[in-house]
């Protein structure tokens, strides 16, 4: 065999295979993608979170009623952050589903003086009207009982939590959660006790393990206080927790425990639940937290 034939049929070889690769370029488009890559892409799960939920259900406390918003120790819902219908609030609802879907489309189930205890069976009547989300905003309750010693337990507040959770997952295992974390206590104390009307209607019994004996600032009753502060951080911390091992559960990063309610965001009546501007307040936490690309850190 002569040389030259060998090298001619060598490069001639080249030259079709170098022919075969363009063609099958082109056989799937100038740039385009392979055809795995394609249906890697087009299997791409779409994001868990729903950042523009269609319906709402609110199960909590007293704030999520909207209590001394309005009048003295009255419930007043239509200014609840979560579901309400003042349009000075611009509630969560309103926010997300407008004025119409709002009417139609939320529920409130919360109930003045509920505590973690009672969240489970709030969960399951909002599991009831298949929400494509539920709000949570329970725990002051908790901290806030006759005493500093008849508060809650963590390890109690934990097992209620999980169990609230487990009772909406069991039958809606999609709907997403958003949960407030619990306000801070001690600072609501420390802007009502310059109103001497509040002082006076706390002595009703609104939060007496923080609130009682306002003016006492002896070390005793400093010391009570820090106990029922820190048992709402405690609180706060499971909520976190038990919230972050569910793919469809938001907590808020403390943003209501870190907010610096002043007296424009307290109610005129007691000095400690939130007004309509605190409520307006409170539904910007939430909106900002749901609507967020992603979780808060």
């Amino acid at each position: 065999m002569r040389k030259g034939s060998s090298r001619t049929r060598a490069a001639l070889a080249v030259m079709a295979a170098a022919v075969l690769g363009l063609a099958g370029c082109d056989a799937v488009g100038r740039g385009s993608p392979a055809p795995e890559v394609t249906k890697a892409r087009a299997a791409k799960p779409a994001p868990v979170w729903d950042r523009s939920p269609d319906s709402i259900a609110a199960v909590g406390d007293s704030i999520t009623r909207g209590f001394d918003a309005c009048t003295v120790l009255s419930d007043c819902p239509e200014v609840s952050w979560a579901t309400g219908s003042d349009a000075g609030v611009d509630s969560l609802a309103m926010r997300l589903l407008g004025v119409t879907g709002a009417a139609e489309r939320s529920w409130n189930y919360a109930v003045t003086g509920a505590r973690m205890a009672d969240l489970p069976e709030q969960m399951a009547q909002a599991a009831a009207r298949d929400p494509e989300l539920v709000t949570v905003m329970v725990g002051a309750n908790d901290a806030c009982r006759a005493s500093a010693s008849a508060m809650t337990s963590v390890a109690d507040f934990r097992a209620d939590f999980e169990e609230a959770l487990s009772t909406l997952r069991t039958s809606l295992p999609k709907t997403q959660v958003y949960v407030a974390s619990v306000p801070n206590l001690k600072r609501l104390w420390s802007q009502g006790r310059t109103n001497a009307l509040g002082k006076q209607v706390w002595k009703l019994g609104i939060c007496p393990s923080m609130l009682a004996d306002a003016d006492d600032l002896t070390s005793a009753a400093s010391l009570r206080r820090d106990q029922v502060q820190q048992r709402v951080v405690e609180y706060n911390t499971v909520l976190k927790e038990v919230c972050a091992k569910d793919r469809r559960c938001r907590f808020d990063g403390n943003a209501v425990y870190d907010y610096h309610f002043g007296t424009d965001q307290l109610s005129h009546w007691d000095w400690f639940h939130p007004s309509k501007d605190g409520q307006a307040r409170l539904a910007s936490i939430a909106y900002r937290t749901i609507t967020a690309p992603r979780p808060v850190a």
